[in-house]
């Protein structure tokens, strides 16, 4: 009996699961984005920063009800991950499960081609020197 065709099939199925050659791989190992990075360094000013940034919180927060000390700065350009990206930093402390208000912690949200792209948790590093201003539609979330 014969075994090279189906040798040869697994062979082939298994370089389509793994994505296909080792130089392929590491385009593809890249975090989570929501936009298509084209690697364009000239990036347009991302207009609706409020509004996007809004919506994304409205569905990332467990409970978007009654966030305080909300602050927001103007989006700014730093370099993310080797590219000149728009970023906008805010600040705002949202209500724990057991209803207590932890310190507001500052996040910073990325912006490609002009829309939302993700959020950064540790922020300390690109929100350094930041303008805080209020941001009370944070406050007005709901679910």
């Amino acid at each position: 009996m014969n075994c090279w065709p189906a040798a040869m099939l697994a062979l082939l199925l298994t370089g389509c699961a793994s994505g296909g050659p080792a130089a392929f791989v590491a385009e593809d190992n890249r975090g989570i984005s929501y936009t298509d990075d084209r690697g364009v360094s000239n990036q347009p000013f991302p207009a609706s920063y409020r509004s996007e940034l809004l919506a994304y919180l409205k569905t990332y927060l467990n409970n978007p009800v009654g966030v305080r000390d909300g602050a927001l700065a103007e989006p700014v350009q730093r370099t993310v991950g080797g590219r000149l990206r728009y970023v906008t930093c805010l600040r705002f402390a949202a209500r724990d499960s057991d209803g207590s208000y932890p310190a507001p912690r500052e996040r910073a949200a990325v912006f490609v081609d002009g829309r939302f792209d993700r959020l950064i948790e540790d922020a300390a590093e690109l929100c350094g020197g930041a303008t805080y201003a209020s941001f009370p539609e944070l406050a007005a979330l709901t679910r």
